[in-house]
């Protein structure tokens, strides 16, 4: 009877394990186009872009192991890299403030209880899902200085408009200003944060006598500080990585004051075939996105309120 109950179990127990085993692989199942695809498409150019940062690696030729003479070059032997480097902080100190700022502005109107405001979310929205290259023709004839629409419109006012593309003083600003067009993402995102607010907060604000200025800053900027650093840091990468707009209106001119650092690879690579040193460039540029990255992580401890960390403190 024990060897009849022991025939009986014992396969049972056997189909249960292995149907276990694959319960558990089922997870990785779903996930593994995506684990390919980052190893493929992601994780295996990054290696092999620092591989061949170490050679003068040309399309076409032979290929030839120099260390780090990419980098050496680049530092003492290139003023093409500071200049666009320093064109791409110039760039980054007036859109990462104005693309919150306005991002955030956006949002707390969109967050009105008013008719149609999801009409207007989309409208604000539709820029972002634009592809850059026809964003770029748009804002060409909007900049154009003989008729463009935006000269059209200050003349309505008495204002004769510079030639904005053309002009060393005026063109890096019209990218700022085209670039601000399209942070559709970015609201949205800010509208989620303002969502999650309580708005027992608000009413007991109120109550106290508290005005719309005060609860901003007192309710509003410390609860949505989370949102805000995530924000600030992708605005930062996505300043640093500029290219498709200047490429199409400026070429990176006039006299280069539009010459963006990520042009700056991209021409190494693509215009002068050299790839290896195009590598280099784009390490460095990953260096000091990473270095401001971690420079903003290690501020946030004194601007960001997370509620939590509060709670556990008492």
């Amino acid at each position: 009877m024990k060897s009849g109950l022991s025939v009986n179990i014992t396969p049972s127990s056997i189909q249960l394990k292995r149907r276990s085993k694959w319960t558990k692989l089922i997870p990785y199942l779903f996930i593994a186009p995506w684990i390919i695809g980052f190893v493929v498409f992601t994780l295996g150019p990054l290696l092999f872009s620092f591989v061949i940062s170490f050679f003068d690696w040309p399309i076409v030729g032979e290929r030839k192991f120099i260390g780090f003479s990419n980098y050496i070059t680049m530092f003492t032997d290139d003023p093409l890299f500071w200049h666009s480097l320093w064109v791409t902080v110039k760039f980054a100190l007036f859109f990462v403030p104005l693309n919150i700022i306005l991002a955030l502005l956006l949002a707390i109107l969109l967050n009105q209880k008013v008719k149609g405001s999801s009409l207007f979310r989309t409208f604000f929205y539709v820029p972002s899902v634009i592809s850059g290259v026809a964003l770029a023709m748009i804002w060409g004839t909007v900049f154009d200085g003989d008729y463009g629409i935006l000269n059209y419109l200050l003349s309505l006012i008495g204002i004769e408009g510079p030639n904005w593309l053309n002009s060393t003083s005026w063109a890096l600003v019209a990218m700022v200003i085209a670039s601000l067009w399209g942070q559709g993402t970015m609201m949205l995102i800010f509208l989620a944060g303002l969502k999650n607010i309580p708005q027992d907060l608000y009413e007991a604000a109120e109550i106290d006598g508290a005005g719309k200025i005060f609860q901003f800053f007192k309710i509003t900027v410390p609860l949505l500080s989370p949102t805000i650093l995530f924000n600030l840091i992708m605005t930062i990468i996505g300043a640093f990585q500029q290219l498709t707009l200047a490429l199409v209106l400026t070429g990176g001119g006039p006299l280069q004051s539009t010459y963006f650092y990520a042009m700056y690879v991209y021409e190494n690579a693509f215009k002068y075939f050299k790839m290896g040193y195009s590598s280099a460039n784009a390490w460095i540029m990953f260096l000091i996105v990473l270095a401001l990255t971690l420079l903003v992580f290690k501020s946030s401890s004194m601007w960001v309120y997370y509620e939590n960390e509060v709670k556990n403190e008492k």
